[in-house]
């Protein structure tokens, strides 16, 4: 069977925040409230923003194979429950994307909320919605690590391909 053409951008995607939790496990209670301006917050709550929004975008793209995260619990979660939840979408997001059938780019996926209200958008809107949202708050994450003094995983595309032994380079001649 083919590998869907998605696979690695999600895979990178959860092995970055897998790799991104990682790394702020080894931080302070203090530093995880570090928030630098322009981001969405501190380091804990982008984190726990980043973590929410993965797993609702794989509730309604998926039809709810994984229980969404309430508000009050998301407010709540610390580095170990994140990881686990990431942990547990990484196998259902490649669920997701190995069922062909369900990968039409312009199917409407419709997002009932609690408020009644809906959002409509084509599937493949969300698809990439859902890897810019983890790119952007990886990065603050990152940014308010930097700022801390704390050097960030590397976590690009590149990285993601070389530690799944899929890339291999050359070195110049001499």
């Amino acid at each position: 069977m083919t590998r869907s053409l998605l696979a690695d951008a999600f895979g990178h995607h959860v092995w970055a925040t897998q790799r991104l939790i990682d790394t702020c496990r080894r931080l302070t209670p203090e530093q995880l409230q570090t928030a630098v301006p322009g981001t969405y917050g501190s380091i804990i709550e982008t984190m726990r923003h980043l973590i929410g929004g993965d797993r609702s975008y794989l509730f309604v793209l998926t039809g709810g194979v994984l229980p969404e995260i309430g508000e009050d619990e998301e407010a709540a979660l610390d580095l170990a429950a994140m990881r686990a939840i990431i942990d547990a979408d990484g196998p259902a997001w490649e669920a997701f994307l190995a069922d062909e059938r369900g990968l039409d780019p312009d199917a409407v996926v419709v997002r009932h909320r609690d408020d009644g209200s809906e959002s409509h958008a084509p599937r493949g809107i969300r698809l990439a919605q859902v890897i810019h949202h983890g790119t952007d708050h990886r990065s603050q994450i990152c940014t308010a690590l930097t700022s801390l003094g704390v050097e960030p995983p590397e976590i690009d595309a590149w990285d993601f391909a070389r530690s799944q032994g899929r890339l291999s380079e050359t070195p110049p001649t001499a």
